[in-house]
């Protein structure tokens, strides 16, 4: 059945149960309003909280649960924290999220790590998924969540660390103030935003986000552009239902930093400002096009439904220059390169019921929810190649060691990859949250995936497939022995199948495979002192198996042996400790390793770019009605940038502040200082010898009016 049809099925059911008489009258309609979550808030509402601290759980449940009664850890960023930061894009953000630690995503994508678990695809709109390989900006987004944890019943294969969802802004129908923000920085990056909302009825509410941004910074040669446009509309059909319609494109053009080699078993300090690439080479530019339907609606009875239908375009080429490692005794730096293209279109349709019921003595949150989607991608690459001066070419480059790099004429080869995969998943869910009383509550559900993926390597004509049926289960206990607290333990199940997370080629060999497993136990406790101020803490271990490896009867074969193992300890202090300080305080102890060997390395290794010990806060405090200070503090232990262990990248401590000041009621002029102190530190890498240099001191000056 074509895509279309299929979405407009799920549509038609939804249409037809919200034409239903309400069949259960178990919870009177008085009693049902006076719920703090209504089920229309399945997913997100899209509602500004001010403030550091939210109490909106739904994403980790996609029901109406609080946030203190999810038996798993979720660690959130809100708007006014992005704004206090004047944080534009994801990978920036999450710099202030306990347990992730950023990969340089080779200089043109996010890519990060939850809990030692490496991902680029990991991430979501909305609950929906958004899974190619881009830098996803937050112009148009309410909020940030980082639901730790592998956990397959909410969000499918993948996710086995955990996942990161962006709530979007969407119109209000009460209407809201206009919008606009400028800044500009020391190295002359500069940005225009705007955010509009227009109440066209009493039923009827448009807003549009928009913002332009060039790039720069301390490295050589950095520039680039981003436009984002992003319309959407909310509709009331009725007391109690709603649509919600959204688009949104993304423009991004940028060069691409594929960072500094190493120098023996650490980075090459001496050249934070120089970029080890071809400055008329290296670039990137990625279009990508999201439009997306909702219809809720809210039953008599406690009864709700909702349907979404989201189609995604992506359209992405990059190439680059980049270093392999010093030579010659650390006098010279080898070089090679490629062009590489991806396109992908993604169509997601979803449809949930929620039904909170009455059974005796038990009450019942009851989720019941189907998904499909169809995914088409495909990939190529062409090598960069070198004028030898011969008259020939070379695919390697050889040059001195310099703050600037004189390369020879720079070709591509015919294409060396060209994978095309179609990917069709059909799945459904169930899960029951059962209040025993005041103080226990029990949230158990399992989820069945049909997983049908088909790939081609063009170059060589050959074809792989696979099919997979995996159920997935999750159990949670949540003991609460006073309102603002709770105690948790929880079990939840993830998958992924062997073609990685990008799923562009599942070769015959790997065909042969189940998929891997992520088996996440965790026990926490989750404490609220104040409505506006949530503290809490967990312990955790996330087991991998079934990862490839060599047979250890026949290593020439390969086998599902290797296994790893992350186990840690989190911590988290988020909102307003005082009227006029509000923070977001987290610290995080992992230790994981490889505990069989596998295609990743040999046993006993420690996982890639998983710091043993990590604090993230900041914090903004009010000293006067007008005026403020902001200041933040990122800790990260030393870590191995590859699981080869050979290079470390050393701790480091940044410091970031900031200054607000609120001219009048429409008027707040601010400033935002990174790395205070000019500490000089690798951030993130990619492999052994693509490291990344952190920024150097960025001021910025930022105006806010609002009309």
């Amino acid at each position: 059945m074509p895509h279309f049809q299929i979405c407009s099925s799920v549509f038609a059911i939804a249409a037809s149960l919200a034409a239903m008489p309400a069949f259960a009258e178990t919870t009177s309609d008085a009693e049902h309003q006076d719920r703090e979550y209504l089920p229309t808030d399945i997913i997100v509402t899209g509602e500004r909280e001010d403030g550091y601290a939210t109490n909106d759980g739904s994403t980790a449940t996609k029901t109406p649960t609080p946030l203190i009664d999810v038996p798993q850890t979720v660690a959130f960023i809100t708007e006014d924290q992005l704004e206090d930061q004047s944080i534009r894009q994801l990978g920036q953000a999450l710099r202030y999220v306990p347990g992730i630690s950023l990969e340089t995503g080779e200089g043109h994508r996010d890519e990060i790590f939850i809990r030692g678990q490496e991902t680029t695809a990991d991430f979501y709109l909305d609950g929906l998924r958004d899974d190619a390989q881009y830098y996803r900006s937050l112009y148009n987004i309410e909020r940030i969540e980082v639901l730790k944890g592998a956990n397959a019943l909410i969000f499918g294969r993948g996710g086995g660390g955990g996942a990161v969802n962006r709530v979007a802004k969407r119109a209000k129908l009460n209407g809201d103030a206009p919008v606009f923000d400028a800044s500009i920085d020391n190295f002359g990056a500069w940005a225009l935003s705007g955010d509009v909302t227009t109440r066209v009825s009493d039923g009827a509410a448009v807003r549009l986000n928009a913002t332009y941004e060039e790039f720069d910074s301390n490295r050589d040669f950095y520039d680039g552009h981003f436009i984002g446009i992003s319309p959407t509309a909310t509709l009331a059909l009725g007391d109690a239902t709603q649509l919600i319609a959204t688009y949104s494109y993304d423009n991004d053009e940028r060069l691409v930093d594929r960072g500094n080699p190493a120098d023996g078993n650490g980075p090459l300090f001496g050249f934070r400002d120089t970029l080890f690439g071809a400055p008329e080479f290296n670039d990137t530019s990625v279009q990508v096009h999201i439009a997306r339907t909702r219809l809720e609606h809210e039953f008599s009875g406690g009864l709700s439904a909702n349907a979404t239908v989201q189609f995604a375009d992506y359209d992405k080429a990059y190439q680059n220059i980049l270093p392999r490692g010093l030579v010659n005794d650390g006098a010279d730096v080898e070089f090679s390169g490629y062009r590489d293209t991806q396109t992908r279109q993604n169509w997601i349709a979803q449809a949930n019921l929620v039904w909170q019921v009455e059974t005796g003595a038990l009450d019942h949150t009851i989720l019941a929810g189907v998904e499909a989607s169809w995914q088409d991608s495909a990939n190529g690459r062409a090598n960069a190649v070198f004028n030898d001066g011969m008259g020939g070419t070379t695919s390697r480059a050889i040059l001195p060691l310099d703050v600037s790099f004189d390369f020879p004429t720079i070709s591509l080869t015919a294409p060396v990859r060209d994978r095309r995969s179609e990917l069709e998943v059909l799945s459904a869910y169930v899960q029951d949250q059962i209040a025993i009383g005041d103080y226990v509550e029990i949230i158990a559900g399992l989820r069945w995936d049909r997983f049908d993926l088909e790939t081609i390597d063009a170059l060589s004509d050959t074809p792989g497939a696979r099919v997979d049926e995996k159920v997935s289960p999750r159990f949670g206990l949540v003991v609460k022995p006073r309102e603002n607290i709770s105690l948790y333990a929880s079990y939840a199940e993830s998958f992924l199948p062997q073609a990685g997370d990008q799923f562009f080629l599942l070769t015959p060999g790997n065909a042969e495979f189940e998929p891997e497993k992520f088996t996440n136990y965790e026990i926490g406790v989750k404490w609220a002192p104040r409505p506006e101020l949530l503290v809490t803490a967990a312990l955790f271990q996330l087991d991998r198996t079934n990862t490839r490896g060599p047979d250890p009867s026949d290593p020439t074969l390969t086998a599902l042996v290797g296994e790893s193992r992350t186990k840690g300890l989190e911590f988290n202090l988020v909102g307003e400790i005082t009227p006029q300080f509000r923070a977001n305080i987290g610290y995080t102890y992992l230790d994981g390793e490889i505990t069989n060997t596998s295609t990743f390395g040999s046993e006993g290794l420690r996982l890639q770019q998983l710091p043993e010990h990590q604090i993230t806060a900041w914090t903004h405090y009010d000293l006067t009605d007008s005026f403020g200070l902001g200041l933040g503090v990122i800790y990260q232990d030393e870590q191995f940038a590859s699981f080869s262990n050979k290079v470390t990248l050393p701790g480091y401590v940044r410091v970031d502040a900031a200054a607000y000041y609120t001219v009048n009621e429409r008027i707040r002029l601010q400033l935002n200082v990174d790395n205070l102190f000019d500490e000089k530190y690798f951030a993130s890498a990619h492999g052994d010898n693509n490291l990344q240099p952190g920024d150097a001191l960025t001021a910025r000056i930022g105006l806010r009016v609002e009309m």
